[in-house]
Order: C-alpha cells, then sequence, then structure tokens
C-alpha cells in the first residue's frame, strides 16, 4: 500500500512586481477621486524601468534623477509641502542609497516622505496624510 503525503507541496504565492502594485494604487486613486478630489493631482514620476542606452542618455539629459521617490501628491497639509512615496513590492525589495537621499534631502526641504511596501499600504499613508494623522513627515509602512 502506498503512503498518504501529508504534506503536498503548496504552490508558491506570486508576489506582484512593483508596476503591478502602482497600477493597483492608481485604480483605488481614480476609484477615490469623489470623496478625496486632491487625489487626481497624484502622479508616478517614471524615473525607473529598463530602457536602451540612447533613451537612457536622453532622458538623464532631460533631467531623470535616479532615486526621485515614485508617486508624488503635491498637495500640502499642515507644515508639508506634499506628499512623495517610494513604493516598493510587498516582499524582498529595499530602497537604495540614491531613493534614501532623495527621502531625505525631500523631508529636509519640507515634504512628508513614505517608503510603502504594497499599494494597501500606500493607500493608508495618502489617507493619513490628507486627514493630517502624520506625525514626524516621514513613514515606513
Amino acid at each position: 500500500m502506498g503512503q498518504k503525503q501529508t504534506n503536498p507541496k503548496q504552490p508558491k504565492q506570486q508576489i506582484p512586481s512593483e508596476s503591478v502594485e502602482q497600477i493597483c494604487l492608481f485604480r483605488w486613486a481614480a476609484y477615490s477621486e469623489a470623496a478625496h478630489p486632491e487625489l487626481k493631482l497624484m502622479y508616478h514620476i517614471p524615473n525607473g524601468g529598463k530602457r536602451n542606452i540612447t533613451t537612457a542618455k536622453r532622458l538623464k539629459a532631460e533631467g531623470v534623477k535616479a532615486g526621485v521617490p515614485d508617486i508624488h501628491l503635491p498637495v500640502p497639509r499642515g507644515e508639508y509641502h506634499g506628499l512623495y512615496i517610494e513604493l516598493k513590492k510587498q516582499k524582498g525589495n529595499t530602497t537604495t542609497e540614491n531613493q534614501d537621499f532623495w527621502i531625505a534631502a525631500l523631508k529636509e526641504q519640507g515634504y512628508c516622505t513614505a517608503v510603502c511596501k504594497g499599494w494597501e499600504a500606500a493607500t493608508k499613508v495618502i489617507l493619513e496624510y490628507l486627514e493630517m494623522k502624520i506625525e514626524g513627515g516621514n513613514l515606513n509602512a
């Protein structure tokens, strides 16, 4: 008689890419604009991604800078001029040295900054910012 397998292998759960996380975040923002019209002003800063060398050189000449956070909400709240978010996938990603520089520099200039793991964490930060429940100007969610 064959033995029963008591611990079958579970399929590995796929972790959404940063791109998928960002798409989900902007879909949520579009849906939430009725309650928070200022979300219409939120935009992505396309600094990342794979490019050929010619495009990369052109973008650098045009002012693209490595490390600038992914998302900007140019809406002042309290002492802050606006909110910058560096969006990461839910697991396995950390900020780079350039990203850490930009996050610190933007905070120094009066912006609220956050590093968020996943779109749901980003929505929480955005809502807290819009409702001004943030203290310290630098968040990790």
